[in-house]
């Protein structure tokens, strides 16, 4: 499929982060109206290419700053609405339906903001005529202690298009347990959560997530390879990746990104088509549209033309984001009759 037939087709993006999915053009705006000076440039098409080369250095330092220039221009709820609202506009104008956006509200308190003041103008600016359905993911950063005020606004903002928790930030050293009281509170107010795991860490946070916490999707979880062993035509599964498969816990795979944090060298190495076709529950994902230069109908046309998948397999990804989704039955319903189905059903066989 051509890059303009996917973008036509209604997809659900499940695994996308707020501050790693601005415009280039906004960074330069918001750092000039704040006094912001640490841009590598103020062109809007080298800031881009930067921040993709950045992320794709191998450099974790490097990779680190590009966040550091997002969430510094986005300390005011004027520039946390306009964020949001462009998220809104770009992911519609890429055929996205329904998405749900994470970010962490404590990363935008550093000029005086609270963390529910932050969570108050982003929801205000994913509130658009934009036909497209964006709720929002709270984010504990792992490496802070913060997670019972996070699943506190979960809760308190259940209502108002805050449909889970999320945690975030570096995987190894900080394992999903450390949050265990955190989710648990959650699961007692019948709160959705996802956890990143398997991104950068193994097998064991993975089993981590699991075990002690109950993860209901795994953010990334394509370190599941680890634990599957394959013999010619045949895969062997441990018990972390039967237990994954069997369940049909979703796995939200962000490919482009996955290649710049060391899961595999190209798209068609990825281990996400494997996990398709062992039948695995695979969506597919941006992760930071900025950061890998990205959209989702660009992640699609790429294991298209290097991972040899086929529309089947997209729109099966699409169906499994739309089961595993936040949403209730009734929208998940409508969503797949109204419009999932009659716009792909003339691609299937």
């Amino acid at each position: 499929m051509h890059l303009d037939e996917i973008r036509a087709l209604p997809k659900v993006l499940l695994h996308d982060h707020l501050d790693g999915g601005l415009r280039p053009e906004t960074v330069i705006d918001l750092a000039q109206a704040c006094g912001y000076d640490r841009l590598p440039t103020l062109d809007p098409v080298e800031l881009g290419q930067w921040f993709v080369e950045a992320a794709d250095s191998g450099s974790l330092v490097r990779y680190l700053e590009t966040f550091e220039h997002t969430v510094s221009v986005c300390q005011t709820e004027d520039a946390l609405r306009r964020v949001a609202a462009e998220c809104v506009e770009d992911l519609a104008a890429d055929g996205v339906v329904y998405a749900e956006v994470r970010f962490a509200p404590e990363l935008f308190t550093a000029g005086g903001l609270t963390m529910g003041q932050a969570v108050e103008a982003v929801l205000d600016g994913f509130d658009t005529e934009a036909d497209i359905v964006v709720n929002a993911l709270l984010c504990a950063m792992r490496q802070s202690d913060r997670g019972d005020e996070v699943a506190d606004l979960v809760v308190a903002f259940r209502e108002d298009g805050v449909v889970g928790m999320d945690i975030a930030g570096p995987e190894i050293g900080f394992p999903a347990s450390l949050f265990a009281e955190p989710f648990a509170r959650l699961r007692a107010q019948m709160c959705h959560y996802t956890i990143h795991a398997g991104e950068a860490a193994g097998v064991d946070s993975i089993a981590d997530a699991l075990a002690v916490c109950s993860a209901e999707r795994l953010g990334h979880g394509v370190r599941i390879i680890e634990d599957i062993r394959v013999a010619g035509d045949r895969a062997g599964l441990g018990a972390v990746a039967s237990y994954v498969l069997d369940r049909q816990i979703p796995l939200e795979v962000c490919p482009s990104s996955n290649l710049q944090t060391g899961i595999a060298d190209t798209i068609a190495d990825h281990p996400v088509t494997l996990l398709n076709d062992l039948g695995f529950a695979v969506t597919l994902n941006t992760d930071n549209r900025l950061m890998s230069g990205t959209s989702l109908s660009r992640e699609m046309q790429l294991l298209v033309q290097e991972a040899d998948w086929d529309v089947e397999d997209l729109y099966l990804a699409t169906r499994a984001a739309v089961d595993a989704s936040f949403q209730s039955f009734d929208e998940k319903s409508d969503l797949i009759v109204d419009i999932i189905e009659p716009a792909w059903s003339p691609y299937l066989g």
